[in-house]
């Protein structure tokens, strides 16, 4: 590659005071990523407002059966960059039935005090 007076890359660079990678790295449009995943946004967007409860393998499934040809790891990159996590509440679980007529007994280890221990060697 040259320009039309016959200077080389080298030689453009060195005049530019610019990286020869850096050269190379202007000449790709940088757009070009963004309007790639635009239409894969738009498809999980939807699947999300029809389905709120669908997380990152339910999506990538979704995407696969409507012609997507899609990677969880980039779907899940998509979600997250949009905010479109699904984070599922829990429900509270009772874990101890106190609302009984049943006698409660002391915690006796509160009481409990602590001395240091040693062991003989024999």
């Amino acid at each position: 590659m040259s320009a039309g007076r016959g200077l080389t890359i080298e030689r453009m660079v060195e005049l530019g005071r610019v990286s020869r990678s850096g050269f190379y790295r202007s000449q790709t449009a940088p757009e070009a990523g963004a309007d790639r995943d635009m239409g894969l946004r738009d498809a999980i967007q939807w699947i999300a407002l029809e389905w709120p409860s669908y997380g990152r393998p339910r999506i990538t499934r979704e995407l696969r059966r409507r012609g997507w040809t899609a990677n969880p790891k980039r779907v899940y990159r998509l979600l997250r960059q949009d905010n479109r996590l699904c984070v599922r509440k829990r429900k509270f679980v009772l874990t101890t039935g106190s609302n009984h007529g049943l006698h409660v007994y002391p915690n006796l280890v509160a009481d409990m005090v602590l001395k240091q221990f040693q062991c003989r060697r024999t």
